[in-house]
């Protein structure tokens, strides 16, 4: 095929990119309308606690490094942020910020992927993968 003939598919094929690229940005912007998004590294981590007669179970968000103010000091931050029990509102909204989070983080790789795919269309290089005519 001649350099002229690839034109078309190539444009076809960048014209497709483009156009995932920009669903998936939407997607991204949807996302973020929803609520809040917890911060890269911080996940939900259940725990238990030991009373007198029985065990416990809780949970809290915990991050790699102290970014919850602590609630009697000002000034300082912990690594853990409590969320009460199963099913309460702060232990709900917690996990779906999590979800939230780690939805655009799959959805920002997939945009990479695709603007590196995009820029392979119109590379001269040749590539792993791509038959060298």
């Amino acid at each position: 095929m001649s350099k002229r003939e690839q034109q078309p598919e190539i444009s076809q094929r960048a014209e497709r990119i483009e156009k995932a690229i920009n669903y998936l940005t939407q997607k991204i912007e949807e996302i973020e309308k929803e609520g809040l998004l917890a911060e890269p590294g911080v996940k939900v981590a259940r725990y238990i606690a030991k009373g007198t007669k029985n065990r416990y179970w809780y949970y809290q968000l915990t991050a790699e490094k102290a970014i919850f103010p602590k609630a009697k000091k000002e000034n300082e931050f912990s690594r853990y942020q409590h969320l009460g029990v199963a099913g309460s509102e702060a232990h709900i909204n917690a996990v779906l910020s999590v979800v939230r989070r780690k939805q655009i983080e799959e959805l920002t790789k997939a945009i990479d992927e695709l603007k590196e795919s995009w820029s392979d269309l119109y590379s001269n290089e040749k590539k792993v993968g791509n038959r060298a005519d």
